[in-house]
């Protein structure tokens, strides 16, 4: 969407592997944005990233950025710990947190969050990229106008692979530091993507297990969900699985469609299958004239500056994210205490909205002594 207001100012948190990402999406939304400032703990990291994203200012201190000049957004690009903490730093500053996922490591967090929220009328909006691809915008369009009929069956899986090896980075699979396994870190965005569709669910039964590798975490887990709308679903969040993929399926009444990809997806990596008699829904499906860009940053990031651009709330909020942190709560409190949790049991000072692990991990800590 083209805009005649000036270029947004746009700073990064953390230079790491996805603040890359974030990067080279801006590059491509240069007519609308200017990153303007980098910070990270590892000033020779943070020097190359701005050398090769011809980035003016670079500071080691992420106050110090925030203090700097007018900003409009900051995107948070941290180790998960961090992101509670830097979210809130960049509200008070006045700026707009764009938070990679988890938006925090607890519903607890999430929650102090949405109070500094309210006393500094700032905003903390959270990456699921996968959520603004076309076809998934397209899907969630048709299944509101209910042309698809009611949504019956889904199944959600995330089948990636990680070595031993990937655990070696000290943050990773801690609870304190990461806030869970494949649930909290992988699989996330692909269920995310399945309740932008299907909307809220209401019942979660899971198990999780920590399998094979050397994690505090779980590295495997299962959940069978019932939706408010009685749709009934299926969701695996797996780090050992050799053939990666990340699968999503949807059966309506009158249509299933399909996705299936690694890390993002375009159009051809969508399937519609409509039931027979249902023929004409195809070219429903088909007729589409949105341009066919992989489901990543770029397109979130572009949404964000739509929004503003035309005076709305841009997506994901702070609400929104909770419910999709809420469900990867909710899998661990079923799976750890084996029973069957329901939307909006897990509140007040119950130990799964303070940590992810609620205190019942029934297997013992591996990485208790890295920092």
């Amino acid at each position: 969407m083209p805009s005649s207001r000036p270029p947004y100012r746009v700073a990064i948190i953390g230079t790491g592997g996805i603040a890359h990402a974030h990067a080279e999406a801006l590059t491509h939304l240069s007519e609308r944005a200017r990153l303007v400032a980098v910070a990270d703990v590892d000033p020779t990291r943070a020097a190359e990233f701005a050398d090769r994203f011809s980035v003016p200012h670079v500071f080691s201190d992420p106050q110090a950025l925030l203090e700097s000049g007018k900003l409009d957004l900051v995107h948070i690009c941290t180790p998960p710990q961090t992101h509670a903490p830097l979210a809130s730093l960049a509200m008070r500053a006045g700026v707009t947190a764009l938070v990679e996922k988890p938006t925090a490591l607890s519903l607890r967090e999430m929650d102090e969050l949405a109070e500094v929220q309210e006393q500094t009328g700032s905003r903390v909006l959270t990456v699921f990229q996968h959520r603004y691809g076309a076809a998934a915008v397209r899907l969630r369009r048709l299944a509101t106008a209910g042309v698809l009929g009611r949504p019956l069956v889904a199944t959600c899986e995330t089948l990636w692979y990680r070595s031993d090896e990937y655990f070696d980075v000290p943050w990773r699979g801690r609870w304190d530091v990461e806030g869970g396994g494949p649930t909290m870190g992988h699989g996330i965005h692909q269920f995310d993507l399945m309740l932008s569709v299907l909307g809220p669910w209401s019942v979660i039964t899971a198990l999780a297990d920590r399998q094979a590798r050397p994690t505090d975490t779980e590295d495997v887990s299962v959940a069978a969900v019932r939706f408010d709308n009685g749709a009934l679903a299926t969701v695996v969040n797996s780090l050992l699985s050799p053939r990666e993929t990340s699968r999503l399926r949807f059966d309506f009444e009158y249509a299933t469609v399909e996705v299936e990809h690694l890390y993002g997806y375009r159009e051809e990596h969508w399937r519609f299958t409509p039931a027979p008699g249902h023929e004409e829904l195809a070219a429903l499906w088909a007729d589409g004239d949105e341009p066919d860009i992989m489901s990543g940053h770029r397109l979130q990031i572009e949404a964000v500056f739509d929004a503003w651009d035309t005076g709305q709330e841009p997506g994901v909020s702070l609400p929104d994210a909770r419910r999709t942190l809420e469900f990867a709560a909710a899998t661990y409190a079923s799976a750890f205490r084996g029973v069957r949790v329901a939307a909006g049991e897990l509140e007040g000072d119950d130990p799964f909205t303070l940590s992810m692990d609620g205190g019942a991990v029934p297997w013992d800590r591996v990485k208790e002594a890295l920092v």
